[in-house]
């Protein structure tokens, strides 16, 4: 698939100066922010080191074939919000011409899309929204200054200063990451792998078993001799911890392989050192549960150790960060607990877990989840920044019960972001009840103080899927589990029951 052109010498928007906000980015999490902020008529900058819209999607993954389906037939058809539930790489639109894009980027091959056609969506969405990115502007630093009005940032970039008061990141977590580990410079990083028949039988050794190891193994297999994974910990499968930050079904091939005997090795180790030997290395490591030492000798060593979030100078600023990959500490808006006005979209939204009920966080670090948190963003920004009124609909009483087991059984943000995202109602004396859309689910129990209910999905890690209704009257807040379904079908007469007892103290059952 031919690449999209988006050249930096063409007429090129936002020249530097200031603006309300600065958007940094134009991965998915960038373009999605942008497009909700357009729709709240928010003035704004979106600027761009890369050269066209895509992000990481424009180099990785690195054997091209996405872990996220889109289900070209799946239930409503394209364009409708049924049809989101089954389609975790397109970006969010009002216009029917810019919704469910991946669908019609798949080839007919899988409905797992090619890393090619997924940057073909997310440059569609763009010229089908008519979004505005400064393309081939690099951010380099940042400072921060006050003056009558508070606090403002100053972007300096390779085209010159940007100045704002509310600076969105949504960089990724891109630049690639290595342990400290002795000799790990003569290792190849994830991002330096290079093509599969570079590895034509030789031996590998992949450090790291989680999707980006397993993905480099299941590109290997047709080349490489043999195949050794290791890390300290077992490889954990998707499917078994109902998250997407276990290994995902569709790279177990090699761990198949190593069951059947066929080549590859799956070890529990740590990795000490790396060693030249000749022409080989030898790699020695640190048995996890027996701590035997064992060394192997092998012709390439990949580290497949990760990635850390790339925020160049912002913690000299005071931005706190956390954890291996240097995520930004946030508040529930997905703003900055230690600077304000400093907010984060696109895969960097993963550093707020929520409440993580059973250990399960949300799908933040992936499109179908953030999508959601960079339009929730850009309505708070509307509303606590700018000023903007945000509608809230009116529901009659008897609407209620349906209207939120419909949301169960059909709302996409429900389901991509199961305990995270709620839909939420208020209810007051004067106001009635109203409709306060989609917010974090942490924000209503810790935030909100009027009455109403909040309704969430919820899996506890067997298997099980059900939503949650958590009601606030008079302040008292219930939680109210309703029955699972085998068919995830949530609006039978026992539901409608359920729900109905719970919204009792609001008047409503």
């Amino acid at each position: 698939m031919a690449r999209p052109s988006f050249h930096a010498s063409a007429t090129r928007p936002y020249p530097p100066g200031e603006y309300p906000v600065v958007v940094v980015g134009s991965g998915p999490g960038g373009l999605q922010l942008a497009y909700g902020l357009n729709r709240y008529g928010i003035r704004h900058a979106v600027i761009s080191a890369d050269p066209g819209p895509g992000g990481m999607f424009r180099r990785w993954p690195l054997f091209q074939r996405l872990l996220s389906w889109t289900k070209p037939h799946a239930a409503g058809g394209p364009g409708s919000r049924p049809f989101e539930r089954c389609d975790w790489n397109s970006l969010i639109a009002e216009e029917p011409e810019a919704r469910s894009l991946a669908a019609r980027h798949l080839d007919g091959t899988s409905h797992y899309p090619t890393r090619a056609a997924m940057e073909a969506n997310l440059a569609a969405f763009a010229e089908r929204t008519g979004l505005a990115v400064r393309y081939g502007c690099r951010w380099l630093q940042t400072r921060r200054e006050e003056d009558a009005d508070g606090a403002r940032f100053v972007l300096e970039t390779s085209d010159g200063d940007y100045a704002c008061r509310d600076a969105v990141f949504a960089v990724g977590v891109a630049d690639p990451w290595n342990p400290d580990i002795p000799g790990i410079e003569l290792a190849r990083h994830y991002a330096d792998v290079g093509p599969a028949e570079r590895y034509a039988d030789r031996r590998v050794v992949i450090l790291g078993k989680q999707n980006s190891g397993f993905e480099i193994a299941s590109g290997l297999l047709p080349w490489a001799r043999s195949i050794l994974l290791s890390s300290p910990s077992p490889a954990r499968l998707s499917v078994v911890v109902n998250s997407l930050v276990g290994v995902r079904a569709r790279y177990i091939l090699p761990y198949e392989d190593y069951v059947l005997g066929g080549g590859v090795g799956v070890l529990d180790a740590a990795t000490e050192r790396i060693e030249r030997r000749g022409d080989a290395l030898v790699v020695h490591f640190r048995m996890t549960g027996s701590n035997d030492a064992v060394a192997v000798e092998v012709d390439d060593v990949i580290s497949a150790t990760g990635f850390t979030t790339p925020l160049r100078d912002l913690p000299k600023l005071g931005l706190t960060t956390f954890g291996q990959s240097g995520l930004p500490a946030q508040t529930r808006w997905w703003e900055s607990t230690t600077v304000p006005g400093l907010h984060f979209a696109g895969t960097i939204t993963q550093g707020v877990r929520g409440l993580a009920k059973f250990g399960i966080p949300p799908n933040s670090g992936a499109v179908q989840g953030h999508r959601y948190n960079a339009l929730i963003l850009a309505r708070r920004l509307a509303s606590k920044r700018f000023g903007i009124e945000i509608p809230h609909p009116r529901l009659a009483p008897d609407a209620v019960v349906p209207f939120l087991l419909d949301e169960a059984t059909r709302g996409p943000e429900l389901w991509h972001q199961k305990g995270f995202l709620a839909r939420v109602l208020t209810v007051g004396a004067d106001e009635g009840i109203r409709d306060a859309g989609i917010i974090p689910l942490a924000a209503f129990l810790d935030e909100e103080e009027r009455d109403g209910i909040a309704l969430v999905l919820e899996a506890d890690g067997s298997g099980a899927m059900y939503p949650v209704a958590y009601v606030r009257a008079g302040g008292h807040l219930t939680e109210t589990p309703l029955p699972p379904d085998a068919m995830l079908n949530y609006e039978s007469g026992a539901h409608r029951r359920a729900l109905g007892a719970a919204l009792q103290p609001l008047g409503i059952g």
